[in-house]
């Protein structure tokens, strides 16, 4: 068991930050003049020119968010890199920097096809994109049975989880000036179905006594996925037949959607207020293949007697072989088949922006901008403020600072022309293999033909 957890947490630590992934929108960019992709982020929002995106590369994006970074696992022993793991390193300072909950996160946003102009009295886009929402937690008593091993007497790992679904969006957007403070838009969205998967891990709990030691496990796991069937195994040991895997023979559409952004933004002076719902909506998953303990699987060892006279049906190498063969009981999956359909809604996210422009300098403005992602567990928030200036219509820029639910950092953004460079969480700190020691980045270029 020790052996696996150990397994589980440095595939997940350490191999995150290798996993690059396209942000959904730079955050930078929300005051920014001039920068196309505003209304992704408030559809009220417009453009004073219409556009035209090279295809994928008009919004290419690398970005990950992590509660728990590399930083916080590795240690400099004797001037070797080494993980929380190393016996030289306590436990008091290895759990020091590890939460309760450790969440990770991937929003991902593909661009194939956007462009926006002018008409219907107001501002038009249109726009295909491959999107996926990713997240996993970690409980923080996985990460000290890996350090501690089972020299305490109890360990309770519970709510252990992990999402991630895919889908492509066709996104048509109107953005309307009702009068000259007040403009709001909308956006809506029809979904196509990839893939859905979540599972749950619900707990996991050792008691070591000094008499018995009892575990107990539960968990599900819920995929739809056109063509996807699970692998089973017999257990050669129990004769329990038990899920070993997934095989996908001719994937296709799983499931269809519909989703809206909604926004509105007023001007007061030279005060700008903005508020946006996006990804309000739901996809109607057209198969829903179980996995489960089916309940709670306990193991108890006051069910074992020993005995040292080999000649005996419980002599201790048969009791042994028992012991380990029923243990491996508490990870067995029985495959419950289809289960039908299942409606899962969007993750949807709330902007709540407030932006400041000097009278006596109308290029620069300074802006506040407060978002929250609501994807239940995996649920984050983050504030930024930024600085903004634009001193021509083919050049603009801002930086900002945000902090939240994946920790403080700085960002900011660049934009020339129908170009731009943006880094929502820069990087300050990296390995020798060039990889960050912050769980949070990201890197946003793209290019594109205003008209």
């Amino acid at each position: 068991m020790k052996r696996t957890i150990k397994t589980i947490i440095i595939a997940a630590t350490m191999a995150l930050p290798f996993i690059p992934a396209t942000a959904q929108h730079t955050y930078s960019g929300y005051f920014t003049d001039g920068y196309l992709y505003r209304h992704q982020m408030n559809p009220a929002f417009s453009n004073n020119k219409g556009y035209f995106a090279f295809p994928i590369l008009g919004n290419m994006n690398m970005a990950f968010k992590g509660g728990l970074g590399l930083g916080d696992v590795l240690y400099n022993i004797n001037g070797k890199t080494t993980t929380f793991m190393n016996p030289n390193v306590s436990t008091a300072e290895a759990m020091s920097n590890i939460k309760d909950q450790n969440k990770f996160g991937m929003d991902i946003k593909l661009q194939l096809l956007s462009f926006g102009f002018k008409g219907f009295k107001g501002y038009n886009t249109i726009g295909v994109n491959v999107r996926s929402n990713l997240g996993f937690m970690l409980p923080g008593e996985f990460f000290r049975l890996a350090k501690e091993g089972i020299s305490n007497q109890s360990y309770l790992i519970e709510d252990m989880r992990m999402h991630a679904d895919a889908y492509v969006e066709l996104a048509l957007g109107h953005s309307h000036q009702i009068n000259e403070n007040l403009s709001i838009g909308a956006t809506m969205k029809f979904l196509v179905g990839g893939a859905n998967i979540d599972a749950h891990f619900k707990q996991v709990q050792l008691s070591l006594g000094e008499d018995k030691w009892t575990a107990t496990s539960e968990a599900e796991i819920q995929s739809s996925m056109k063509g996807m069937m699970y692998e089973t195994e017999i257990n050669e040991n129990t004769g329990h037949q038990h899920v070993n895997g997934m095989d996908v023979e001719n994937p296709g559409i799983s499931g269809y959607g519909i989703a809206f952004d909604l926004g509105a933004a007023y001007q007061l002076k030279d005060w700008t207020f903005s508020a946006a719902l996006l990804d309000l909506g739901f996809i109607n998953w057209s198969n829903n293949m179980v996995a489960s303990t089916n309940g709670v699987k306990t193991f108890d060892t006051s069910r074992y007697i020993f005995n040292v006279d080999d000649d005996q049906p419980n002599n201790f190498e048969d009791e042994m072989d028992r012991l380990t063969n029923d243990l491996s009981t508490l990870y067995e999956l029985e495959n419950n088949g289809d289960m039908g359909k299942r409606s899962k809604t969007l993750a949807a996210t709330l902007n709540l922006g407030a932006e400041y422009r000097l009278p006596m300098y109308r290029k620069l403005s300074f802006g506040a901008l407060n978002t929250t992602r609501f994807q239940g567990d995996f649920t984050w928030t983050e504030f930024r403020l930024s600085a903004n200036w634009a001193p021509a219509k083919f050049f603009s820029l801002g930086v900002n600072g945000v902090t939240g639910t994946y920790g403080t950092g700085f960002g900011g953004i660049i934009k020339l022309g129908g170009l731009f460079l943006a880094m929502d969480r820069m990087v300050t700190n990296v390995t020798k293999q060039g990889v960050p020691v912050n769980a949070n980045a990201s890197f946003h270029i793209g290019a594109n033909i205003a008209f």
